[in-house]
């Protein structure tokens, strides 16, 4: 079995050298990311393996700090006559008494490229090319080790891209990627592997591996998380609560239903947040920002549903399905009508007999609470918002999650999809229901149905 490839992450403080490696091993808590200087102050290792074998090791190294002095000090460091190469050098450098004292964190660094493979020299691609990054190249140069750059931040405003271009072209490193470690681009990885086997064609095979399985990976993560937004949906079209028809039981009932919903919601927030590998904190339902707002209770509110263009009342009630007209719309939540003598006259004794039980009770004066479509347009809408926008985050973000205003007319406008409305008239498919059955078989086909419904819109 061939060794994992070695990769040093090189590079001046607070550049983002453990933010980059946080991304690249979905590791949010690798390292400490801080916009402090001289974080990371000893090497520290992470390795990437496929099918139990490993494939990568990276290191995250301190940041250089010094290396004016440190490019002055080693070229004095030749004897009269000596014509020493770089890593002979660097070699007699850190046998010194410098490199244990004045130097002792450039050192680390040195020690580490030298026995890696290569080097990413990670640069924050909003900083100035200032004579300080040339050196520190210079120093790097004389390991003797391929270096790769990697412009960091340029995601951000205000990056200096163009400007390290052209500085690293004058010192012959043509080669270099673009990866923010914050907002990763999707072909990112793949760019930076397939960049690394132009230095070191050996390793291509290993490389081209890794390739493979995160974008296999990738894949997995989505459609696991379509699955999750879809079990979302049907537990709360599926859910149907009955109550007597009295005002003050009909409000407690309605409270009782938001907060099932909200908590529901909130279980799909923290189990796509477990799946991509974000903290807990990174998001919750009440505080998912949109528009120029946060959501928290509007969940149920008909201004806000309003401001999405999504249409309030127009909801399919399981109670409509059975005849009855929806005859009250009150916060998201559709009350069927309990006046269904004209249902019973116009389907005669098959209709009743389908309906059974439903029927009766509402003939004694029962409610059927159920949410409302514009609720469930509002779920889907916010809850495929929050998995693209995962999909496209790094480890190393700080900030909460914020999501952009949807631009996704199909759950905002189109019909909703027939598995969807199919679930309207199976509480039992519901997990919100207190006699679920959750493995039912045609629950089972609804539910792959949806999925699919989220995977093709």
């Amino acid at each position: 079995m061939s060794a994992p490839l070695k990769l040093a992450l090189v590079g001046h403080t607070n550049v983002g050298k453990t933010s980059l490696l946080r991304t690249l091993t979905r590791d949010i808590g690798f390292g400490e990311v801080s916009h402090r200087p001289s974080t990371t102050r000893h090497v520290e290792g992470a390795r990437l393996s496929v099918d139990g074998k490993p494939l990568l090791e990276l290191y995250d190294t301190p940041g250089l700090e010094d290396a004016i002095a440190l490019l002055d000090h080693l070229e004095r460091i030749e004897q009269p006559g000596e014509r020493l190469d770089g890593p002979a050098r660097t070699a007699r450098f850190l046998a010194g008494i410098e490199a244990r004292q004045r130097f002792e964190q450039e050192a680390k660094v040195l020690r580490q490229l030298l026995t890696s493979d290569a080097g990413l020299y990670v640069i924050d691609a909003r900083e100035p090319v200032l004579a300080k990054y040339k050196d520190e190249l210079a120093v790097l140069a004389g390991c003797g080790k391929p270096l790769l750059p990697v412009l960091n931040f340029v995601a951000q405003p205000g990056h200096r891209e163009s400007e390290w271009r052209e500085a690293l072209a004058r010192l012959g490193l043509h080669a270099l990627v673009r990866f923010d470690s914050v907002a990763p681009p999707i072909d990112g990885e793949r760019r930076l592997y397939e960049s690394l086997a132009l230095l070191l064609e050996s390793s291509r095979p290993q490389l081209q591996r890794l390739i493979e399985d995160h974008e296999a990976q990738a894949a997995a993560r989505l459609a696991a998380g379509q699955r999750l937004i879809a079990e979302l949906l049907l537990d709360v079209a599926a859910c149907r609560r009955n109550v007597a028809a009295q005002p003050e039981l009909e409000r407690g009932a309605i409270r009782e239903l938001h907060d099932a919903v909200r908590a529901r919601e909130q279980a799909c927030v923290e189990a796509l947040l477990r799946l991509y590998a974000f903290r807990k904190e990174d998001a919750t339902a009440a505080d998912l920002p949109l528009l120029d707002g946060r959501w928290g209770d509007d969940l149920f509110n008909p201004e806000t549903l309003k401001q999405l263009g999504i249409k309030v009342g127009g909801g399919m009630a399981a109670g409509a399905a059975a005849g009855a007209g929806v005859d009250l719309m009150v916060g998201g939540i559709t009350l069927g009508a309990a006046a269904l003598l004209g249902a019973i006259a116009g389907g005669g004794a098959q209709t009743a007999r389908h309906y059974g039980n439903r029927l009766l009770g509402k003939l004694k004066g029962q409610r059927e609470l159920t949410v409302d479509d514009a609720v469930l347009r509002l779920l889907a809408l916010r809850q495929r918002q929050l998995l693209a926008t995962l999909a496209a985050r790094g480890h190393a973000a700080m900030d909460a999650v914020r999501l952009e205003t949807p631009d996704d007319k199909a759950w905002r406008e189109g019909k909703l999809p027939e598995s969807l409305q199919r679930c309207r008239a199976h509480p039992e498919w519901s997990s919100l229901s207190p006699a679920a059955r959750l493995q039912d078989g045609e629950r089972q086909a609804a539910l792959e149905a949806l999925q699919a419904e989220l995977r093709s819109t």
